[in-house]
């Protein structure tokens, strides 16, 4: 690649070397000793002019040499100096954000290659910089047209991006850029700078319009060139709750149409029975259907109540709560093996509810098919919660039940109502904890209760 300049270099080199000879054999041996000796002798001028030897013979030949040699060394690298200098300038544009200079090239050497490899960097660049521009462009224009309100706040608290949405809903359409963020929220509904000010997702509502409206709000914090930054989301939800609402409702009718359905038929037909068999003066027969319609009247009775329990859960009152005497209750009701130690000291838990959700989580293990004695149930403390865990050998569950199975009113089972792992949750939950369900290697399911000590 470099095969051309190396060999203009080396033929300067030895044209200079060449340069140097043949100044010191005129300046030594001819034709300056001879030239000079005739002049003199044609003007009388004396003795005969003698060559400079050694020293000065050198200094002359360096004095007549060295400007020759810079003159063509001028000529010989003043491509090389234009190219460096057009680089320079190309740099320099590219620093500044400008990718349009391009270089005319020089030739077909190493130059010449330099050039086209610097021109199509250049090219390169402007297609890059043309793309990040559309890109730029397609994304600005999603996230303004988005109906989620966006706002992005620096380091100190004033609004350094804001869509749409969040200008209507924040600004009544006007810029909010560089407005402190707590100044505008001034002017907010209480609800809003709530929501806002608890750092946290949650749910409000709001007045718009004349009409109550129910937002998400979502918020996370993330560097930005180097420098902290917010981003608040504020998403309208009353068109989507009110269609869950409307599912749920559907949901729950035909739960109750399909119960009361399967419960008011024999009962009818259990009456006319048992009508009939009184006619007939069949007492001992009529006392056994009049026993079935009481059977079926507190199966129902049960399902409603259910419902009603579930609807009604009112909230947690936290107490200390003994180990001994809560397990101890507990296994009155429900047959489940210990695993480990219970943790020590009390625990702090509404006595009564977490007893209703560890029922309800044994019986499912029970009813699972799993062996009693693999029916356990762990206790401890881990990271300031509290760790409930209660296990079985079952068959555990598909993917999705697992993605179902905690949702009110749906179940598996052909006289399940669907509201034990729903209720367990609603318990755990309003302590402020979490559950998990997870199948077990081996077969089973492993049901985690986890609350906040």
């Amino acid at each position: 690649m470099f095969a051309t300049l190396r060999a203009r270099l080396g033929l300067l080199m030895a044209l200079s070397a060449l340069s140097g000879v043949v100044a010191w054999l005129a300046l030594t041996r001819w034709p300056l000793p001879q030239a000079m000796a005739w002049l003199r002798a044609s003007l009388g001028l004396g003795p005969a002019w003698t060559a400079p030897a050694g020293a000065w013979a050198i200094v002359w030949t360096a004095a007549v040499v060295l400007p020759l040699c810079a003159w063509s060394a001028r000529v010989a690298l003043a491509p090389l100096a234009r190219l460096l200098r057009a680089l320079e300038g190309g740099v320099l544009s590219y620093r500044d954000g400008d990718f349009s200079l391009s270089l005319t090239s020089t030739g077909h050497g190493e130059m010449g290659e330099l050039v086209r490899l610097h021109n199509e960097l250049g090219e390169a660049l402007r297609e890059q910089r043309l793309h990040l521009v559309q890109r730029e462009l397609l994304l600005d224009t999603v996230v303004q047209n988005t109906p989620v309100a966006l706002v992005l706040t620096d380091a100190g608290g004033h609004v350094a991006y804001a869509n749409i949405a969040a200008r209507q809903l924040l600004g009544e359409g006007r810029s909010l850029q560089g407005l402190a963020f707590e100044a505008l929220l001034e002017s907010a509904p209480r609800a809003l700078r709530t929501a806002l000010a608890s750092g946290e997702d949650t749910l409000f509502s709001v007045d718009v319009d004349g009409a109550e409206e129910t937002f998400h709000v979502s918020q996370r914090g993330f560097r930005l060139q180097g420098r902290p930054h917010r981003l608040h989301l504020l998403r309208r939800m009353t068109r989507e709750l009110s269609r869950q609402e409307v599912a749920s409702w559907k949901r729950l009718i035909r739960v109750f149409s399909h119960e009361l359905n399967n419960s008011l038929a024999p009962l009818s037909s259990l009456a006319h029975s048992g009508a009939e068999l009184v006619r007939r003066g069949d007492h001992a027969r009529a006392i056994g259907v009049f026993e079935s319609i009481g059977e079926r009247a507190r199966h129902l009775h049960g399902f409603l109540d259910g419902y009603a329990r579930f609807a009604k859960l009112p909230a947690p009152q936290v107490a200390d709560v003994d180990w001994a005497g809560f397990l101890a209750g507990l296994q009155a009701h429900a047959r489940f093996r210990l695993e480990g130690s219970t943790p020590a000291g009390s625990a702090r838990f509404d006595a009564g509810q977490m007893e209703q959700a560890l029922l309800n989580l044994l019986k499912n293990g029970h009813e699972s098919g799993s062996a009693p004695e693999a029916v356990t149930l762990a206790c401890g403390v881990s990271r300031g919660e509290l760790v409930l865990v209660v296990c079985d050998r079952g068959p555990g569950m598909s993917e999705t039940v697992l993605a179902h199975a905690l949702l009110p009113f749906y179940s598996t089972k052909r006289a399940g109502t669907g509201l034990g792992l729903a209720l367990a949750r609603e318990i755990v939950e309003a302590h402020g904890g979490r559950i998990a369900l997870v199948n077990r290697h081996g077969g089973g399911l492993r049901v985690t209760l986890a609350l906040p000590q």
